[in-house]
């Protein structure tokens, strides 16, 4: 990466907020990751467009990401860009229609939703991460997803060129969507049909959920939320509870004694750790049961 011509577009166009050598463990839910050369948090969409044309154009690695929820950057030093959209925070309402950003947190927005008697998005009550990387993995909980009230959305292409995808065309399947097959598009923001019902109900419905994750999930420690797809036929966490992994650790990385499909950061894990652990779970249930254990989390920067 040429970073005098970065420090020079840099001092050229107002962007956004820019830090140079930005620890990641400040940026995910791990809290763990080396430094990013440059993280930038983006402050509109042309600042966007013009930063992805620059880096583009000089073929400087980048990538973009939101709160960081299902990333595990390795403890090396990213020599690129890392481009936060949370600056991308707002949503509206216009009758049952929510449109939300993609920096937009879903747990906040669950809530907001309750507020104002439209239902749909309950199950995102727990699930840290934004609106981005909601849609990416097509994120679930309780047998719903956001698939269920997705209407249309925004997307940035790799042509620097706006398009609406609406449903069919998202592909959305489990933990699945069109955007994991073209890592250039990114999610600016997503439109949602919910359904109109009693605030004090959909209240109530996020109260008794948010009460069993804290009985049965660790939320108290640095995690991820589930590291694996759930097989067919059986729950990835009761393959690992099988293969006698549960409080498993290596390092400061500790399968979660609370529920075997976390993994948590005890206060001192390296990045190297948490990956070492989610191999070794790996290689345990495929020698003992013959299963593939997919990951959720996504590896960032370890090539």
């Amino acid at each position: 990466m040429d970073e005098m011509l970065v420090k020079e577009f840099l001092r050229d166009n107002d962007v956004g907020k820019v830090v140079e050598n930005e620890p990641m463990y400040k940026h995910t839910t791990y809290k763990v990751g080396g430094p990013a050369r440059f993280f930038i948090e983006v402050k509109d969409m042309g600042a966007l467009k013009r930063l992805l044309e620059f880096v583009r154009k000089n073929h400087i690695r980048h990538m973009v990401i939101g709160r960081g929820s299902d990333l595990l950057f390795s403890d090396r030093e990213y020599e690129g860009i890392i481009i936060s959209l949370n600056g991308f925070n707002q949503y509206q309402v216009n009758g049952n229609i929510i449109k939300a950003q993609a920096g937009v947190s879903m747990i906040a927005l669950s809530y907001q939703a309750a507020k104002l008697g439209l239902s749909g998005f309950e199950f995102m009550g727990g699930i840290p991460g934004a609106m981005g990387g909601g849609l990416y993995m097509n994120a679930g909980a309780y047998k719903y997803c956001i698939a269920d009230v997705f209407k249309e959305a925004t997307i940035l292409n790799e042509d620097n060129e706006l398009m609406i995808l609406n449903k069919e065309e998202m592909a959305f399947g489990y933990r699945q969507s069109i955007l994991q097959k073209h890592k250039e598009w990114i999610l600016i923001d997503a439109t949602f049909e919910m359904t109109i019902k009693d605030p004090a109900a959909i209240k109530s419905v996020l109260d008794k959920r948010k009460e069993r994750r804290m009985t049965s999930q660790p939320w108290n420690f640095a995690c991820a939320g589930s590291v694996f797809r759930n097989p067919e036929g059986k729950s990835a966490w009761q393959y690992i509870d099988e293969a006698g992994l549960r409080g498993f650790e290596i390092g400061g990385a500790q399968v979660s004694p609370k529920h075997s499909n976390f993994i948590v950061n005890n206060g001192y894990a390296s990045a190297k750790d948490i990956l070492d652990l989610i191999h070794l779970v790996q290689a345990k249930v495929e020698d003992q049961f013959g299963v593939k254990l997919h990951k959720e989390v996504i590896l960032v920067n370890w090539e």
